[in-house]
């Protein structure tokens, strides 16, 4: 794992709400000695088909040096609860940070959210759902409000309906998790959907997604563009060249440029 330099503070299992009755856990990373307080906060939610993953990566890492207070969270996995539970948890950790935003030195009215793949629409959900009653669940802290101002998603699906091939399977990661084939569940696979919330008052989004994906297409993303911008809400769409489920290898932008893009883009909406 990669070293955590000395200025930044890491703290691991931070319990931040109960799901299906059993703790919620974080990770917390921000600078020991912000240069700015309060600070912006971003949510990180992992990826892994809502099936596995975890909160342990650092991916939160180049934000908290930059400034901002970042946490990385745990969320209940489609084999131990099936939609809306994982919605459910992450909008908890978006209310647990405005519950919390005295005690950390957070400013509740800058709160971004971001992640791949599965994460990804978790990411989006949040984003178009600020105001969705049933969707919040009771993890705790609902005084708060789970809305966010800002987004970003990275290759995450939309529509499960139009995926295509094997996401139609009553074993796919999309049936799994919502409770039985993607055929049999449209109401499911529609609440499950980001583009479903989507009003003009949306946070601003950015939307990356490979352009040779072969495990979530790229029409998945298309779709969520189309809809955002016809909701004339601030909508980036950064298409990546030669990029498949993740970005590595001679993709256009590089990897480090993506990276850069997003930290750029929480820049700009949240600080």
């Amino acid at each position: 794992m990669e070293l955590i330099p000395d200025e930044v503070e890491f703290v691991r299992d931070v319990e931040y709400g109960t799901g299906g009755g059993s703790p919620l856990l974080l990770n917390v990373m921000h600078l020991k000695n912000p240069v700015d307080t309060p600070m912006p906060a971003v949510v990180f939610i992992h990826g892994g088909a809502w099936l596995a993953g975890d909160k342990e990566g650092l991916d939160n890492l180049r934000l908290a040096i930059s400034g901002y207070f970042t946490v990385s969270i745990e969320y209940r996995l489609s084999d131990e609860a099936i939609f809306p539970a994982q919605i459910h948890d992450c909008k908890c950790a978006v209310r647990w940070l405005r519950a919390h935003a005295a005690e950390y030195g957070i400013d509740p009215d800058r709160i971004g959210v971001w992640g791949p793949s599965a994460g990804g629409h978790l990411a989006a959900l949040v984003g178009t759902s600020g105001g969705v009653a049933e969707l919040e669940g009771d993890g705790g802290w609902l005084e708060f409000s789970s809305a966010v101002q800002a987004v970003v998603d990275l290759l995450g699906p939309t529509n499960f309906l139009k995926m295509g091939g094997s996401h139609d399977d009553a074993d796919s990661p999309e049936s799994k998790l919502v409770g039985g084939k993607i055929a049999d569940k449209p109401e499911m696979v529609r609440m499950a959907d980001p583009i479903t919330y989507i009003t003009p008052d949306v946070p601003p989004f950015l939307i990356v997604h490979g352009e040779v994906d072969d495990t979530v297409p790229i029409n998945q993303s298309e779709l969520l563009y189309d809809a955002l911008k016809s909701a004339s809400a601030d909508t980036t769409f950064l298409r990546v060249k030669r990029g498949g489920h993740g970005f590595s290898g001679d993709t256009e932008p590089k990897p480090e440029e993506i990276s850069s893009m997003v930290l750029d883009f929480f820049d700009h909406h949240l600080k």
